[in-house]
């Protein structure tokens, strides 16, 4: 989720940390939430959006250069993931969320409801809505 957000490996490891730090610190108060995860989901958020906020810097994944002649499976896969990543990267936010949330980190749709703090119905929407615009995409990329 991390580099979904913040789009940099090595920032999203230190956003990563910060959640971690905060975490530990409410360690006992986290044990008496109902949803602990979701607490993790939106401080994580909240934690990239300080990092946009501070440094006023966004980068995107359309400036990676995938061409390589020399190509094995293992570069066909990451170049799938980066191609996915891409796509992602145009959707909308909240489509975004929705569409990692579900499709990445396999959460239900009513736990996405609650991380995100939307309904279940524009869940639903938001998944349908990413999911018909990754069809096209792919479908332009043939």
């Amino acid at each position: 989720m991390a580099y979904l957000w913040v789009k940099d490996r090595e920032v999203a490891n230190d956003v990563l940390q910060q959640v971690f730090e905060k975490a530990w610190v409410k360690k006992n108060d986290l044990e008496s939430m109902d949803n602990p995860t979701a607490w993790m989901v939106k401080t994580l958020k909240n934690e990239s959006m300080q990092h946009f906020r501070s440094t006023r810097k966004i980068d995107s994944l359309g400036d990676l250069d995938l061409e390589d002649p020399a190509k094995t499976d293992e570069d066909e896969r990451t170049d799938r993931i980066q191609m996915v990543l891409r796509f992602m990267d145009k959707l909308p936010n909240k489509q975004r969320e929705v569409f990692q949330l579900r499709e990445v980190e396999g959460l239900t749709y009513e736990e996405i409801g609650s991380y995100l703090d939307i309904s279940l119905e524009q869940v639903k929407v938001n998944l349908f809505r990413a999911r018909q615009q990754l069809k096209v995409y792919l479908m332009g990329k043939k």
